[in-house]
């Protein structure tokens, strides 16, 4: 028998690894070229050394160990058996991937692509105008708070501060410059087979620019203002935390002060006013001289990005062009009224300064919910914890907007923040039931799958690259392409331009569907 036992250790330690357990080893050590995640928010770290302190769990032992960033492009967490599931989930000795982020993610970027494309047949799930939330007006909130849930378990271990730190800049000012290039000017989308931008003209804001500030502002505060102390309790979870509350406070009363507080003085812009029969252009002067307006010509938003950035580098086709007062088709893009105020073709940036600062807040929700799958055991807990986190900030965004802050999304109101962040909240839980504590996964695997190179077809598919390089290759004529074509005869089939333009959507949503699936068969990932 003691012989038995002497073999049967020795071929524990020395038998060979196979194929799974080298793959598992070479994701740990980092992967090489390709082998990785594009993911906004995502850092590094060693599998090895990842710990999770269950909340209301005394360990123990008392020693605390060190926080350190993860190498890896995905944050892992295991899902674990809920108290009151009634079952067993499938237990595993190694951290697995939160598939319910994935879906969250993939989820996220299939509704851009959806409100994008098929916001102009039905302008209903388009942005609002101005004050007001749509389905469109989810997409970006929905983006930041999963970057603050990924940061929530990229830093759940740091071992070296300054190094996360320069991770952290460096990550960000990547995904700025990519963002510059995607949304500045650059690329000129569909039906516009051309090119470059005017460096005087460039957007220096966009979507992925906003991520980025939100991103940077989440990190550094997990890495430099989140105290070295055990979590056994409510009262420990908040002690540790607590400084994040206070910054994510402090924001929001920035925002509060400066968009009640700045004098907004008369303005004036270049606007070239579109017709039927010509372009006319003049100078517009904007009569504000007035403090703690929310409208588009007057508020403060607006104003300090014409400060900072200079009206030429601001977006020039800003929602509220579909307003009542500048569009005659309102709820959608139209024809100026006949009596038209002069500042419906100024310029206007929906992601700019003061609101990309707001839009960071939403980061730091995201984070707490990430903090709750780091030191929650019990799947049951997690769900529990999450909707009372989710509905009190629901609440708040109604009761905020009954006492006079509106809805509004370019401006993103503390109202609207709240409502977005609650949304969000309850999304990702009712996600996380179906998918990681049932196992529901077949029905959202391609979602999965696009939440996994989130990225890639984000800028592949709603940014219109490859739309637009498709439309490259046409048939005498510009408008004979394989992707106009396409739509056409969808039109076609429906006797509807809508409802074609619905179904080509989704099934463009179904190819990067089919794309994501492709190359995670392949096991083909890039990061920033």
């Amino acid at each position: 028998m003691y012989l038995m036992k002497k073999l049967q250790l020795l071929w524990t330690r020395f038998r060979p690894k196979t194929g799974e357990s080298r793959e598992r080893e070479r994701e740990r050590g980092g992967g090489g070229g390709m082998s990785t995640l594009i993911d906004v928010a995502e850092g590094a770290a060693d599998s090895e050394h990842q710990h999770r302190t269950p909340l209301l769990h005394h360990p123990s032992s008392p020693s605390l160990p060190q926080r350190e960033p993860r190498d890896e492009a995905e944050p892992e967490i295991t899902p674990s058996t809920s108290a009151g599931d009634g079952r067993n989930t499938r237990s595993s000795s190694s951290n697995q991937r939160l598939a319910s982020l994935d879906v969250f993610r993939g989820l996220t970027v299939a509704l851009m692509i959806l409100v994008d494309d098929a916001g102009g047949a039905f302008p209903a799930i388009n942005h609002s105008p101005w004050f007001g939330v749509t389905l469109a007006d989810f997409v970006m909130p929905f983006f930041l708070f999963g970057v603050g849930v990924s940061v929530g378990l990229v830093f759940k271990k740091i071992s070296s501060k300054s190094l996360a730190t320069r991770k952290v800049i460096t990550r960000t000012v990547k995904l700025f410059l990519l963002g510059l290039l995607l949304q500045g000017g650059y690329f000129h989308g569909r039906n516009q087979l051309t090119y470059g931008v005017d460096v005087g003209k460039i957007r220096w804001l966009g979507v992925l620019q906003r991520i980025s500030i939100g991103y940077f502002l989440a990190s550094i505060s997990e890495i430099w203002l989140v105290r070295n102390i055990l979590v056994d309790s409510t009262l420990a979870f908040v002690r540790k935390y607590y400084i994040q509350w206070i910054m994510a406070i402090s924001l929001c009363a920035l925002y509060m002060c400066m968009v009640y507080g700045l004098y907004v003085p008369d303005w004036e812009y270049q606007a070239v006013r579109m017709s039927f029969s010509s372009n006319q252009s003049g100078l517009q002067k904007v009569y504000c001289k007035t403090r703690g307006s929310l409208e588009p010509p007057c508020n403060s938003v607006g104003f300090v990005d014409r400060y900072l950035l200079g009206e030429s580098h601001l977006y020039q086709h800003p929602v509220y062009r579909r307003s009542k007062e500048c569009s005659v088709n309102s709820p959608d893009y139209g024809p100026l009224p006949p009596s038209s105020p002069g500042w419906c073709l100024a310029p206007f940036d929906p992601e700019g300064v003061l609101s990309s600062l707001m839009a960071a807040v939403t980061c730091f929700m995201g984070l707490q919910y990430g903090h709750i799958l780091v030191h929650v055991k019990s799947n049951g807990q997690r769900i529990l914890f999450w909707s009372m986190f989710s509905l009190p900030l629901l609440m708040s965004g109604y009761v905020l907007e009954l006492l006079g802050i509106p809805l509004c999304k370019p401006l993103y109101t503390v109202s609207y923040m709240c409502i977005t962040a609650g949304v969000s909240g309850l999304l990702l839980t009712l996600v996380f039931y179906l998918v990681d504590v049932k196992h529901w996964r077949m029905l959202t695997v391609f979602l999965q799958w696009m939440g996994m190179n989130a990225l890639i077809i984000y800028a592949l598919g709603a940014c219109e690259l490859f739309p637009a390089a498709m439309q490259g290759f046409y048939w005498r004529s510009p408008e004979n392409n394989l992707v106009d074509i396409a739509e056409r005869l969808l039109e076609a089939a429906f006797h509807s331009k809508k409802w074609g333009t619905l179904v080509f959507v989704m099934l463009e949503i179904l190819f990067w569907g089919c794309v994501a699936g492709f190359l995670h068969m392949k096991r083909l990932y890039v990061r920033l």
